[in-house]
C-alpha cells in the first residue's frame, strides 16, 4: 500500500468542503487513489513564516534623513523613487501620551492602519497589546512576539478556519455581534472568551462602523441567553465610535451604553471583567478634535462607572503611526495649462499616487497638504519661504488612471519643475498599508530613525 501525504489547507477546504469528507473520498474504492493511505495534514502544522528582513535604524532626525537622501544622489533630476522616512522615536511619544493621558486603559494596536513589522516591534517593547482581524495579522504579531493573551481577535464575523487558526495559537479574546457568530465560535473553539460588540452611536464620526457591525442594545439580553444555551463564555464589551471620531462625547455616551450592557449581563449571571472602548483616536495634527480632549472625556466617564477590578483595553491605530511618517515624492513630469484670464496654472506629476501610498484619500478622507522638499536646487524642509510667487496647481499620481489625483486645486506652491520634490507630513496610517502595484509602479521604501 502506497502513502500520500496531502495538505489540506484549511481556508480553501474547511467551511465549504470539510477534511472528513475530501479524506473519505480519496481512501473510497471509487477513490482518485484506490489501495493508498492517505496521511492527513493540516496547513496549521506547516504555517508560512512571516518573513522579517533586516532593517537598519538611524539616529539622525527626519531633517537629516530627508536630506542625506537627497543629497546622496548625485542625479536629482533622474527622480529616484518615492521613499517613506518613519520616526519610531514618535511613536514611542505617542505611546507615552497615551498612557500618561489615559494610565489605566492598555492600547491594543490596530495593526490593520500600518502592519510596518518595524512599527509592531517597538509597540511590543512598549507593551501594547494587538487588535487583529485576519489569520494573517495574528500570525504577524505572534511572528514578531507577541504573546496571544496580548492579542484580542477584533472581527466579529469571522471564516471559521481562521478561528480554528487563532485557537491553534491559543488567541481565544475575539468579539461577535451575532447569534450566528456565537454558534460557529461555539462549535470551532469551545475555549473562546468572547467580548460583545455592542452598537455605539457612530454619527459623529467620519467613518460609521454601525453598519456593518454593532449588536443594538435590544439585542444584547438575546445573544446573552444564547450564549448561556451554549455553554460559551462572554467575558466582556466592546464598542467602537467610528474611526475620525470629531466629538469627545461620542466617547464617554458608548462608555454609558457599555455600562447598561454590563448591568444587563449581571442579571443574566455573567461576571464581565473588560471592556474594549474601540479606536477613533486621532493622530497628531489631525485639524480636528485632539486626543487630549477625548481622554477628559472618557478617562473619568470609564472610571466613575466601572470598577477598578475591570480590565479596559482600546484599540488605537492612526493615534500611534499618522505623524511618524513623512512622504517625499519627485516631480516627474509637468504641464502648463494656460489661463485667458489668470496666471497660468500647472499640473505637477509625482512618483507616488492614489493606487498607492495616497490611497487614503479615498479610503480614509485624508486631505494631504504637499510642501516643497527641494526645489531649483535649493533644500526648503520645513523652510516654506520662497523667491516667487505661489500658483495655482494640480497633483497626480504616476498611473494612467485620471482618477490617480492627489489634489485638484492647489495655491500655497510656487512654480515647481521636474526633478524638485515635494513632501507630505502625517502620512503613517491607512497608506502603506493598502498599497498596490497598479500600472506597474513600485510601493515607496521605507527609510527608519528613531530620533528618542
Amino acid at each position: 500500500m502506497k502513502e500520500i501525504t496531502t495538505f489540506i489547507n484549511p481556508n480553501v477546504v474547511s467551511d465549504a468542503f470539510p477534511t472528513e469528507i475530501f479524506s473519505s473520498s480519496l481512501n473510497s474504492e471509487r477513490g482518485v487513489f484506490p489501495n493508498t493511505h492517505i496521511k492527513q495534514k493540516s496547513f496549521f502544522d506547516h504555517p508560512i513564516t512571516v518573513q522579517q528582513p533586516s532593517v537598519s535604524i538611524e539616529s539622525q532626525s527626519v531633517d537629516e534623513i530627508l536630506a542625506e537622501n537627497l543629497y546622496s544622489n548625485a542625479e536629482l533630476s533622474a527622480n529616484p523613487d518615492a521613499f517613506f522616512v518613519c520616526d519610531l522615536g514618535e511613536v514611542e511619544r505617542q505611546y507615552n501620551l497615551f498612557k500618561r493621558l489615559l494610565p489605566r486603559i492598555q492600547p491594543f494596536f490596530a495593526i490593520k492602519c500600518n502592519p510596518d513589522p518595524m512599527v509592531i516591534k517597538t509597540l511590543l517593547k512598549l507593551g501594547t497589546g494587538f487588535d487583529c482581524a485576519s489569520k494573517t495579522e495574528v500570525q504577524t504579531v505572534l511572528e514578531i512576539g507577541a504573546d496571544p493573551s496580548s492579542v484580542i481577535y477584533a472581527n466579529p464575523c469571522k471564516q471559521t478556519s481562521q478561528i480554528r487558526y487563532a485557537a491553534s495559537q491559543e488567541v481565544h479574546t475575539m468579539t461577535f455581534d451575532n447569534a450566528d457568530e456565537l454558534i460557529k465560535i461555539s462549535l470551532t473553539n469551545p475555549k473562546a472568551k468572547l467580548v460583545l460588540r455592542i452598537l455605539a452611536d457612530d454619527s459623529r464620526s467620519l467613518m460609521k462602523f454601525g453598519v456593518k457591525f454593532g449588536a443594538s442594545i435590544d439585542t444584547v439580553p438575546i445573544l446573552l441567553r444564547k450564549a448561556k444555551e451554549l455553554g460559551v463564555e462572554v467575558v466582556g464589551v466592546s464598542f467602537h465610535v467610528g474611526s475620525g471620531c470629531f466629538s469627545a462625547g461620542a466617547f464617554s455616551d458608548a462608555v454609558i451604553l457599555a455600562r447598561k450592557a454590563f448591568d444587563i449581563g449581571a442579571e443574566l449571571g455573567f461576571e464581565f471583567s473588560l471592556l474594549d472602548v474601540g479606536g477613533g483616536f486621532p493622530g497628531q495634527n489631525s485639524g480636528g478634535i485632539t486626543f487630549e480632549q477625548i481622554a477628559c472625556a472618557l478617562g473619568p466617564t470609564v472610571d466613575a462607572l466601572f470598577p477598578s477590578h475591570v480590565k479596559v483595553i482600546a484599540e488605537p491605530g492612526r493615534f500611534f503611526v499618522s505623524s511618524a511618517y513623512t512622504l517625499a515624492t519627485s516631480i516627474v513630469a509637468k504641464r502648463v495649462v494656460a489661463q485667458s484670464n489668470s496666471d497660468d496654472s500647472f499640473m505637477y506629476y509625482i512618483n507616488d499616487g492614489i493606487y498607492g501610498s495616497f490611497n487614503c484619500i479615498v479610503f480614509d478622507h485624508y486631505k494631504p497638504s504637499p510642501k516643497v522638499l527641494f526645489r531649483s536646487g535649493k533644500y526648503h524642509y520645513e523652510n516654506q519661504s520662497f523667491d516667487a510667487q505661489s500658483s495655482n496647481c494640480s497633483i497626480w499620481g504616476p498611473t494612467c488612471d485620471s482618477m490617480d489625483c492627489i489634489t485638484k486645486s492647489e495655491d500655497g506652491l510656487p512654480e515647481m519643475n521636474v526633478g524638485d520634490w515635494l513632501y507630505f507630513n502625517n502620512m503613517g496610517a491607512y497608506t502603506n498599508a493598502a498599497a498596490s502595484q497598479f500600472n506597474g509602479f513600485i510601493k515607496s521604501k521605507v527609510i527608519y530613525t528613531n530620533t528618542e
